[in-house]
């Protein structure tokens, strides 16, 4: 069992179990996959800070550091790092519990961390000032 925890005191944004249609050649999931569900799960607490419309500006950061497989729980924890003006920017952190099996937790792995960053538009598609908090 890894002495690694999901993180403490916080409840993941997206909970996900990949299919096998998500799988690459090797049997590994897309890393187009992860990416997506990283912009999922990054723009849920961008869209409740900007109480609106958002759209992806940046990846800032995206690093992949293990691999992902099917029926792999993958947990998405994200939070606002930065607040301008317009734009949000959040850290995500994935992990994966491998070998997991109802309340049976398994072997739980850091696989992915990244930064997005997010601007508030309006509803002609143009920048927007965020709200105060």
């Amino acid at each position: 069992m890894s002495e690694l925890r999901l993180p403490a005191n916080e409840e993941p944004v997206l909970r996900v179990v990949p299919r096998p249609s998500d799988v690459n050649p090797a049997g590994d999931i897309f890393g187009g996959w992860i990416m997506s569900q990283v912009d999922i799960a990054g723009s849920i607490p961008a869209l409740r800070r900007a109480r609106g419309r958002i759209a992806t500006v940046a990846v800032n950061a995206f690093t992949f550091k293990k691999p992902v497989y099917v029926a792999d729980l993958v947990s998405f924890y994200a939070k606002v790092i930065k607040v301008g003006s317009t734009s949000i920017t959040v850290d995500v952190q994935v992990y994966a519990e491998r070998g997991w099996r109802g309340s049976n937790p398994g072997e739980i792995v850091l696989v992915t961390d990244a930064v997005l960053t997010y601007v508030a538009i309006d509803a002609r598609g143009g920048k927007r000032v965020l709200p105060p908090e």
